[in-house]
């Protein structure tokens, strides 16, 4: 039997009484779907991070199926991503008609290997898709080298970073567009939600028309009446709720007290276990600040099974991020074989996530580091 009270989940959202008053409060207006929370919520996320334009989405997913479409991105197109992330950022090129092409990671940062990047570039390529995973961001300035060497649009997945920083600049600036997700389980959440953000006023607009069935205002309203719209392309209904954007702008005022929190648990995780035989630690890319939405280290491949088994079996719950997603049995049918992606597929055998989020009690931290030393060590 296990001696932990409650079952630790490796993420979890952080809401307080604020946040629940600032939904009630637009419950009682006017405004549940489209209403004045989700500008504020776009300025908020765009201030933060320093663009000059945010899009909000349902999620993180239409973000970057609008990413691509703004991108231009189309049936025989390549896109190189990473196949260690969640299967979105692949499935966002595929929803275009674009060919997915998985470059492998480095070994010390899992992050997409830039070196990596530039074996795959063929005259197809249009664009690359690099993810900071587990919330360390890319080496984004050698990214954007190869891609304008390339000419290739660079669409950052930033799902796991929003608050992190690359040589002391907030992640959302450096590439062309850059997604942040709003789940439960990220920095800031909106229950389901997401947004990319941009320099380029020509992505902005297209992004603008892509989430609301490609409809936008037109000069000839006037002469026809207020009720007059066009519909010029075929778009999405992947428009964020009022209600969403509510609880984003409360969320944001506590970003930076979410990082602090949950840098300060990655820390302790490093300091307590650098030194245990069977644990690799994750490395840091220099000059980077981790959002640190995941912390995952690596284990003899023979043991991960059995401490997975055993750590949930004490109520803590450990996962493993991700399966790469070439051998998902969708992309399997495409044609994508086991082996392209070696490091990728050797990390994946050993890696193991741990909980880690600011709701995370120093009780439970002292619970998870003394279940998982028991054990590696037997």
């Amino acid at each position: 039997m296990s001696d932990s009270p409650r079952f630790i989940s490796y993420g979890s959202q952080s809401i307080d009484e604020d946040d629940i008053q600032a939904v009630i409060e637009t419950l009682r207006s006017p405004n549940l779907t489209q209403g004045p929370k989700i500008a504020q919520f776009e300025q908020a996320v765009a201030d933060y991070v320093g663009s000059k334009y945010a899009v909000a989405f349902c999620n993180g997913t239409a973000a970057l199926h609008g990413a691509c479409y703004a991108a231009g991105i189309s049936k025989g197109d390549e896109v190189i991503t990473s196949p260690i992330t969640f299967a979105a950022s692949a499935n966002s090129v595929r929803y275009v008609g674009g060919t997915v092409v998985f470059a492998d990671i480095d070994e010390r940062t899992y992050n997409i290997n830039p070196e990596q990047i530039r074996t795959k570039i063929t005259t197809k390529t249009k664009a690359i898709i690099p993810v900071d995973f587990t919330g360390q961001p890319v080496d984004i300035d050698v990214i954007m080298d190869i891609a304008r060497e390339h000419k290739l649009v660079v669409i950052e997945d930033g799902a796991h970073s929003f608050g992190a920083s690359y040589k002391g600049r907030k992640i959302g600036t450096q590439a062309d567009m850059t997604m942040f997700s709003f789940h439960p389980v990220k920095p800031v959440t909106t229950a389901e939600g997401g947004v990319i953000v941009t320099n380029n006023e020509g992505y902005y607009k297209k992004l603008l028309k892509f989430r609301s069935h490609g409809i936008e205002p037109t000069v000839y309203a006037k002469e026809q009446g207020d009720w007059y719209y066009e519909m010029t392309e075929l778009g999405y209904n992947y428009r964020m709720t009022d209600l969403q954007a509510a609880l984003g702008v409360s969320q944001m005022k506590k970003l930076d007290h979410f990082i602090k929190r949950r840098q300060e648990i990655a820390t302790k995780y490093n300091e307590v276990l650098k030194h245990v035989p069977g644990i690799t630690i994750p490395k840091q890319l220099e000059d980077t600040e981790s959002g640190w939405h995941l912390y995952m280290i690596q284990l003899d491949e023979a043991n991960r099974k059995q401490v997975f088994d055993a750590m949930r079996a004490a109520n803590i719950g450990v996962h493993v991020h991700y399966i790469p997603v070439y051998w998902h049995p969708y992309y399997q049918n495409l044609g994508y074989e086991r082996g392209q992606c070696p490091v990728a597929e050797e990390w994946y055998k050993k890696a193991l996530t741990l909980p880690l989020h600011p709701r995370l009690t120093d009780d439970e931290f002292n619970y998870i580091v003394q279940r998982l030393k028991e054990q590696v060590s037997l």
